[in-house]
């Protein structure tokens, strides 16, 4: 085990970092990450209705600014790095990071909404799939393995594991499966700040990477394609896309790190995290 002050250094301005340059937060700043990831969970759920075919992407994104605004927080999204709009949309062979627009939803099509807000300087960062319409077979599928990945992903999370043991316990659930993860963009720390260290990969090798220690937040996002794992960047500089075509899908929780597990900050209040409770 390394010494407690050999694996921290003191920021005057922001408590502790790791040596690796993670931020390890006081026990009281899980209240304020409970109260964004809340938030954005409830957007979701409340634009979850607005999902069908004939919806176009533009309109969900209008109503999640509005509902923003209405909470009185800050979309993280707006004007960050140029982008104009208060979530992201990936539609189908959309990996993330889809741009809303006025593309109509047709019946079948999946799709991953990924909200970010701002409470009380706060950040509080999630997605999860949606279904227009009528899900088919081997859609309902995808969105199984990505979401039961993401949960086990999320059970490796403990003081001691480390952050491979994360992404291998991802990975080998997925590939055991026949799908596969995306290497090129993974999830990240955050909680005053909207990206920080470190970049918590979705595949690696079992004790591996930065130990987890209490305190850490950070987002698990698994990123996962019926086919194989390339992905590529379209003229927008922002929407990727998997190259062979094929469905892909994402869910992502915030966490933080507790002295026995962890706490998951952006739970659905309504139960709708899985897509499938419209046919429950």
């Amino acid at each position: 085990m390394v010494n407690f002050w050999k694996s921290v250094v003191k920021d005057k301005h922001n408590g502790r970092l790791t040596r690796d340059g993670i931020r390890l937060h006081e026990a009281a700043d899980f209240a304020g990450m409970h109260k964004a990831g809340a938030l954005a969970a409830r957007i979701l759920d409340e634009v979850a209705d607005q999902v069908y075919p004939g919806q176009t992407t533009g309109e969900i994104d209008k109503m999640i600014e509005q509902k923003v605004i209405d909470a009185g927080a800050t979309s993280a999204t707006i004007g960050y790095k140029g982008y104009q709009h208060a979530s992201c949309i990936s539609v189908n062979h959309v990996v993330c990071h889809g741009i809303p627009g006025d593309k109509k939803l047709k019946d079948g099509d999946i799709l991953n909404i990924d909200v970010t807000v701002i409470v009380d300087g706060w950040y509080g960062d999630t997605s999860r799939m949606f279904v227009a319409g009528t899900l088919s077979r081997k859609a309902e599928r995808l969105l199984q393995i990505t979401h039961d990945s993401l949960m086990i992903g999320i059970e490796a999370v403990k003081p001691g594991n480390t952050f491979g043991d994360i992404g291998h316990a991802i990975q080998s659930f997925v590939e055991g499966h026949r799908m596969s993860v995306v290497r090129d963009f993974c999830g990240h720390g955050l909680g005053r700040v909207f990206h920080a260290p470190p970049n918590v990969l979705h595949y690696g090798r079992p004790g591996t990477g930065p130990m987890l220690e209490e305190g850490m937040f950070f987002t698990i996002e698994p990123m996962v394609n019926l086919g194989r794992p390339e992905t590529k960047v379209l003229a927008d500089d922002w929407t990727a896309v998997t190259r062979d075509k094929s469905l892909s899908a994402q869910f992502e929780h915030s966490v933080g790190v507790t002295a026995d597990g962890c706490e998951i900050f952006t739970l659905s209040p309504g139960g709708l995290f899985h897509p499938t409770w419209k046919t429950a």
